[in-house]
């Protein structure tokens, strides 16, 4: 499946918390929307919504011709969307090999696995490690194994949770290649929760910013440079 991601009237809760207030977003297919925030705005509530986990939500997830909100967390994986959350959930005692070989429980016979050899390829780094156990990885080396993983699945929409966390700089440009790589091999459709607001915007083509679970910019990534006023007050930069 593929097609434009289209959010409409969003409002998400955690139990009687409050959290994203009517958000209206949309993501053209094969586009990178770099979604910004600071600390708490509703970044991550948003890609859970997306994905159906964790969340109670009402109003209009849909993904080409796909009510997300009627599928159950597994299978909006099966329908091809993928999401890396924040803390990588990695499995720490199964190598590299066996944590890429496990999610190809995620693929279909219409969405074929992609050949853990082949996304080895696409990550060069991690054909090093194939073998180490997911403990013995740095924190970079975490992030671009649960990147790796999300796309052995061969999903067309992916959901990445602020990737660039904590992350050395040499290591946030590796996780930028990596992610500009996989999208001229895919055609994917990207949503990119960041905080980093250059390293997202850098590679997006749209840019939204979230503060207080609502929208407060919507445009093209050429628009949001012009918004000095937007990124002081919401972003601080």
């Amino acid at each position: 499946m593929s097609g434009d991601l289209e959010v409409r009237d969003l409002h998400a809760h955690y139990g009687t918390a409050h959290v994203l207030f009517g958000v209206d977003l949309t993501v053209p297919a094969g586009t990178t929307t770099a979604l910004l925030g600071r600390n708490g705005a509703g970044k991550t509530t948003l890609l859970k919504s997306i994905a159906n986990a964790e969340v109670r939500t009402s109003g209009s997830v849909r993904y080409g011709s796909t009510d997300l909100r009627a599928l159950s967390p597994y299978r909006v994986a099966r329908a091809g969307v993928q999401l890396v959350p924040e803390d990588r959930r990695i499995f720490t005692r199964l190598t590299v090999r066996e944590n890429l070989r496990l999610a190809t429980k995620a693929a279909t016979p219409e969405r074929p696995p992609v050949p853990v050899d082949r996304i080895v390829e696409l990550f060069p780094l991690l054909g090093d490690l194939i073998g180490r156990a997911g403990y013995a990885l740095s924190g970079g080396e975490q992030q671009l194994l649960a990147i790796a993983r999300a796309m052995v699945g061969n999903p067309s929409l992916l959901l990445l949770d602020e990737p660039s966390e904590g992350l050395a700089p040499r290591i946030v440009e590796q996780v930028g290649d990596a992610i500009e790589r996989l999208q001229s091999e895919f055609s994917l459709t990207v949503v990119l929760a960041e905080q980093n607001s250059r390293f997202a915007v850098d590679l997006a083509d749209a840019v939204c910013v979230i503060d207080g679970g609502r929208v407060v910019f919507d445009g093209s990534a050429g628009e949001f440079a012009t918004q000095d006023a937007v990124r002081e007050r919401y972003l601080q930069v």
